[in-house]
């Protein structure tokens, strides 16, 4: 049995993968890594930064764009680790204890979101993690022994049993990551991998998401029994019922010890487009650090709203607003990048 603490407990470090998959970002793909700049600045305030390099050159431009924008590279590793994609959220093992509280990194199997062919790299992200931090792996498996897929952007956990996740992203055939699995079968595999004894079933993710639900981008656990979920105002938006079910959801929900959740409120930005395409904007897609917790801000009227909203929550934190615009188009944002590695015997 395992158990995946929640992201607000103490970290010791944060993995990024620098971005290199041009086609990610179409036409966009030049500013990027200024943004990656950013996110690793915000980060050194709080903790260390381990940062997956693809080759000798990504190593070479991380270098030589961090140098450029004063960040010290004291607390920075940069890891030498062929990757496909930087969405570490997904690809990265996550970071559980065992009965013994010994630290693992649990990997899942990854298929690139059951969408994309290019993944072969991304899925022996966990094994380069373990390795470098000496952690070892944990893999998740189905009692017929394969390997269970799963991305860590489609659940979110308190820590203390309780987890989110969409029927759209798990129970769908759309994008289906473990064909003739059941909400039942999932709920089994949580409470052994993930040591949870309550799983919340939220209706759907937000329009634009090519993941096909995930949850980070509609609902996230900010305490104990404690959670902020995405409502959109504009009624003629796709995702507008959706939005509303899981905010009917989560007001009549309770945790796994019983006790009913606070619900807090996020805007959501106005409907970005890129190419014709909705971006799956969201202010929910923010990332926990040790001292402060990253959010995504989109050049939106309700940025400052979101901010608030999350401020007022994490009192404890410094909240910092990192401009998204162009990395949403990359069908993700600072949650979806960043996976944490929990500190050993922290909590």
């Amino acid at each position: 049995m395992y158990r995946m603490p929640a992201e607000w407990s103490p970290h010791s470090a944060t993995w990024i993968a620098w971005p290199h998959e041009e086609s990610d970002w179409p036409d966009r793909f030049s500013p990027i890594k200024w943004v990656y700049c950013e996110i690793v600045r915000a980060l050194l305030q709080s903790e260390p930064v381990y940062i997956l390099c693809h080759s000798a050159d990504i190593k070479n431009e991380v270098s030589n764009c961090l140098r450029e924008c004063d960040i010290p590279l004291n607390n920075v590793a940069l890891v030498d680790a062929p990757n496909d994609r930087s969405w570490l959220r997904d690809s990265g093992g996550i970071s559980v204890f065992d009965d013994a509280q010994r630290l693992h990194w649990l990997q899942w199997r990854f298929n690139a979101w059951a969408k994309y062919d290019n993944y072969a790299s991304d899925a022996r992200v966990p094994e380069v993690l373990s390795t470098i931090s000496e952690i070892p792996i944990a893999h998740a498996k189905s009692k017929s022994g394969d390997a269970i897929v799963l991305e860590g952007g489609a659940i979110d956990v308190d820590g203390e049993g309780t987890l989110l996740t969409t029927e759209e992203c798990l129970l769908s055939q759309v994008q289906e990551r473990n064909p003739g699995f059941s909400r039942n079968d999932y709920e089994e595999y949580f409470a052994q991998y993930l040591g949870v004894s309550k799983t919340i079933w939220l209706h759907g993710g937000v329009d634009g998401d090519d993941t096909h639900g995930h949850v980070d981008d509609v609902a996230r656990f900010v305490g104990p029994a404690t959670v902020v979920t995405v409502l959109d105002e504009d009624r003629s938006a796709p995702h507008y019922q959706t939005l509303q079910n899981n905010i009917e959801i989560l007001s009549n929900a309770v945790d796994a010890k019983g006790r009913p959740l606070d619900v807090h409120i996020l805007p959501m930005p106005a409907a970005r487009r890129y190419q014709g395409e909705v971006l799956p904007a969201s202010y929910a897609n923010f990332y926990i650090a040790n001292t402060c917790v990253l959010v995504p801000t989109f050049n939106d009227e309700k940025d400052s709203f979101a901010l608030e909203v999350l401020s007022t929550l994490f009192s404890d934190r410094k909240v910092i607003g990192i401009h998204c615009c162009d990395l949403v188009i990359g069908q993700g944002t600072l949650h979806c990048l960043t996976q944490q590695q929990v500190a050993a015997g922290k909590e």
